[in-house]
């Protein structure tokens, strides 16, 4: 990945073969604290107005009309959407396009963001541990028969305490994925995607909450922060 940056807005750019993914930081946007500057979710408690030019200024920093990027309500499910859709506003933590003329966006403050990319077009998933634990990853992978995927900056292991619970859902995947109660969100993404065969995989290896002026973070701000993005999209 590469740092990128125009007009203030900074992001990493990951280049997926025939597609690009963006993660977006916290710098560019116009949002007062706690939300500063480029919160990019509505349904926080900033101003929305601030937060519909945030998500314009990113856009047209990568270069894309405002009217393509799409995404959904994220419920911290597994569900896949493809695009492009009817529903409004639809329910999903996933999005699967092959025409170029729709630009996926996914939020986070802590959870990870995932492109992938293969023959059978571009995917984009919010994965939490519930994601993670419920199949999206290796779902979108075949979705689109994926070779290829980008994980966004996310909580780090060195942040990310669970519970019991949380680890049993992830004790299939062998060591190495958590220490003690400290879960390494970002290496059960990699041994997913290992799993479901794809090839090539690319990570932001940054910590949200270790990073309070690049990222904002859900558990490090205690709820109240601002949400980051995943953009994907098809080179035409």
């Amino acid at each position: 990945m590469e740092w990128r940056e125009r007009d203030g807005v900074k992001w990493l750019e990951a280049d997926l073969g025939g597609a690009r993914a963006a993660f977006s930081t916290r710098l560019g946007g116009v949002s007062e604290p706690p939300f500063d500057e480029l919160n990019l979710g509505i349904l926080t408690d900033d101003d929305p107005e601030a937060v519909t030019e945030n998500r314009r200024r990113l856009a047209v920093a990568l270069g894309l009309e405002p009217a393509r990027v799409v995404y959904a309500l994220q419920v911290h499910g597994t569900r896949l959407l493809r695009h492009p859709s009817h529903e409004s506003p639809p329910e999903a933590d996933g999005h699967l396009v092959t025409d170029p003329r729709f630009a996926p966006m996914v939020l986070a403050a802590d959870c990870l963001p995932i492109a992938l990319r293969g023959a059978g077009g571009l995917a984009l998933v919010h994965a939490g541990w519930r994601g993670l634990a419920g199949g999206i990853v290796g779902s979108a992978a075949k979705a689109v028969a994926a070779t290829s995927a980008a994980i966004g900056p996310g909580i780090g292991p060195c942040c990310y305490e669970v519970g019991e619970e949380v680890l049993e859902a992830f004790a299939d995947l062998g060591d190495g994925v958590a220490e003690g109660r400290m879960l390494d969100l970002p290496e059960v993404a990699r041994r997913e995607l290992a799993r479901a065969g794809v090839e090539r995989v690319e990570s932001a290896g940054l910590c949200t909450s270790c990073e309070p002026g690049l990222f904002f973070s859900h558990r490090r701000d205690h709820g109240r922060t601002g949400r980051q993005a995943g953009i994907a999209w098809i080179e035409e």
